[in-house]
C-alpha cells in the first residue's frame, strides 16, 4: 500500500465535502436576488430543517462503506452488490416513511424554529416540495457510501458535483427566469437530488453487470439484522454528537448575543476542518475495511499508518491557517467590532480543534471500516457524559473559554476511549492471523 492509495480516495472526498455547502449558499444567493428578506429567511429555515434531519441518517453512508469495503476485500462480489441493495432498501423505506410522516415532522420542526408568520408560510412551501426527495436524498447517502467502500471515491465526487451543478442551474432557471420564488428553489433541489440518485444507481448497476443475485441473498435475515444493528449504532452515535454541538450552541446563547455570535463564527472554522479531516477518514474506512475483509493484517497496519500520517499533517496545516489567517476571516464574516474582538479572543480554540480532534476522526474511520459500531456508540455515550461533566466543572470559573475547553475534552475522550478498544478490534478481526495462520501478502 502506498500514499497515493490514500490520496486516491481522500482527495476526491475532500473536494466533495467542500462543495457540500454550495447547495445552501446557492439557494440563498438566488433567492436573495428577489430582495425580500423573509424569502431568504424561509430558505434558510427550510434548508436547516433538512440538513439536521438528514444528518441523523448519515449512518447510511458510514454503515454502507464499512460493509461494502469488507465484502470487497474478501472478493465476495455478490455480497458487495447485495450490500448496496440492502442499503437502498433501508433508504427507500426510511424515505417513504418520512414522506408519510411529513405533517407531524413539519409541525414539530417549525414549532422549534419559531420563525415569523411570513417566514413560516414560505418555509412551509419549501418543505412541502422538497420533502418528496427524501427517498432519493437517502439513496444518495447509500450510493456514496457504496462507492467509497469500493475505493471509487472519484465517482462519489462526480455524483456530488452533478447534484450541486444541477441545483445551481435549476435554481437560476426556476427562480430568476420562471419567477417561482421559494417553490423554485425547493423544486430545483428536489430534481437535483433525484437526478443524482438515478445516475448513481445506473452507474452502480452498470458496474455490476453480469452479476446475478437472487432475492434470498438480499433479504438474508442475518445480513439484514447486521446492517440494521450497524446503522442503529451509528445513528445513536451521530445523534449524541449532534446533541453535543447543539448543547454547545445553546450554552453560548445563554451567555449573551455577542458570545453566541462569536462562537457561531468560530464554529464555521470547525466545519471547514471537518471537511478536510473527513476526507482522510473516508480513505481510512475504505482501506481498513478492505484489509479486514481480506484478513490481511499487514495491509491494515499500512492503511492506519499512511492515512494517519496524512491526517496529522493536514490537521497541523489547517490549524496553522486558522491561527495565522483567522483574524482576516473573522473580519470578513462580520462588521460588528465587539463580535470581532470576542471571536479573536477565542480563535485559539478553533485553531487547536483540528489538531486535538484529528485522532477521533481517524479512529472513527478505523471503527467504521471494521463495522465495530457498538464500540463507537458506547464510547460516544461515555464521551458525552465526560463532556457534560467537563462543562459543569470548567464554565463557572472560565466562562466561554471553559465551554470551548469542554468541547476539546469531548474530542480527547472520544479518541482515548476508542483507542482503548482498538486492540480488541484487531484481535477479533485478525484472530486467525494473530494465532499464527498464514496471511496473504499486500
Amino acid at each position: 500500500m502506498r500514499h497515493r492509495d490514500v490520496l486516491a480516495i481522500a482527495g476526491p472526498m475532500i473536494f466533495s465535502n467542500v462543495t457540500t455547502p454550495l447547495i445552501g449558499a446557492v439557494d440563498t444567493a438566488v433567492i436573495g436576488q428577489l430582495g425580500a428578506a423573509h424569502l431568504i429567511g424561509a430558505v434558510a429555515v427550510g434548508a436547516t430543517i433538512f440538513t439536521f434531519f438528514y444528518w441523523a441518517f448519515g449512518f447510511l453512508r458510514m454503515g454502507t462503506t464499512g460493509l461494502t469495503a469488507q465484502a470487497s476485500g474478501a472478493e465476495r462480489n455478490r455480497e458487495v452488490l447485495a450490500t448496496l441493495y440492502r442499503a437502498l432498501l433501508v433508504a427507500g423505506t426510511a424515505g417513504v416513511a418520512i414522506i408519510m410522516l411529513q405533517w407531524p415532522i413539519a409541525e414539530a420542526a417549525f414549532a422549534l424554529m419559531g420563525a415569523s408568520p411570513d417566514v413560516d408560510e414560505a418555509a412551509r412551501t419549501y418543505f412541502a416540495i422538497r420533502i418528496w426527495s427524501a427517498p432519493a436524498a437517502l439513496a444518495n447517502y447509500a450510493l456514496v457510501g457504496w462507492f467509497i467502500g469500493l475505493g471509487r471515491a472519484g465517482m462519489a465526487f462526480r455524483l456530488q458535483l452533478l447534484l450541486n451543478l444541477t441545483n445551481i442551474a435549476l435554481d437560476a432557471l426556476f427562480v430568476l427566469a420562471f419567477g417561482w420564488g421559494v417553490a423554485g428553489v425547493a423544486a430545483g433541489t428536489l430534481i437535483a437530488e433525484t437526478g443524482a440518485a438515478l445516475v448513481g444507481l445506473a452507474v452502480a448497476l452498470r458496474a455490476s453487470a453480469g452479476l446475478q443475485i437472487r432475492l434470498w441473498r438480499v433479504f438474508n435475515a442475518a445480513k439484514l439484522r447486521r446492517m440494521i444493528a450497524v446503522n442503529g449504532d451509528i445513528m445513536i452515535r451521530t445523534l449524541s454528537l449532534l446533541f453535543a454541538f447543539s448543547f454547545f450552541t445553546a450554552q453560548g446563547a445563554r451567555a449573551g448575543d455577542l458570545i453566541l455570535a462569536a462562537n457561531a463564527i468560530l464554529m464555521h472554522f470547525l466545519s471547514v476542518s471537518a471537511y478536510f479531516l473527513d476526507g482522510i477518514a473516508y480513505a481510512t474506512e475504505a482501506l481498513t475495511g478492505k484489509a479486514i475483509g481480506a484478513r490481511n493484517l499487514a495491509r491494515f497496519h499500512d492503511a492506519v499508518r499512511l492515512s494517519s500520517i496524512w491526517a496529522a499533517g493536514l490537521s497541523l496545516a489547517v490549524g496553522a491557517v486558522f491561527w495565522l489567517g483567522g483574524d482576516t476571516v473573522i473580519d470578513a464574516m462580520t462588521v460588528n467590532e465587539a463580535v470581532r474582538s470576542l471571536a479573536r479572543d477565542y480563535l485559539v480554540w478553533a485553531a487547536l480543534a483540528p489538531v486535538i480532534g484529528v485522532a477521533c476522526f481517524q479512529l472513527d474511520g478505523i471503527f467504521i471500516g471494521a463495522t465495530r459500531t457498538r464500540d463507537m456508540r458506547n464510547m460516544m455515550l461515555v464521551s458525552l457524559a465526560v463532556y457534560l461533566l467537563a462543562w459543569a466543572a470548567l464554565t463557572p470559573p472560565f466562562g466561554n473559554h471553559g465551554l470551548w475547553a469542554a468541547l476539546m475534552v469531548l474530542f480527547i475522550t472520544r479518541a482515548l476511549t476508542l483507542a482503548i478498544r482498538l486492540p480488541a478490534l484487531k484481535r477479533d478481526a485478525f484472530a486467525r492471523v494473530l494465532a499464527g495462520a498464514a496471511t496473504p501478502q499486500a
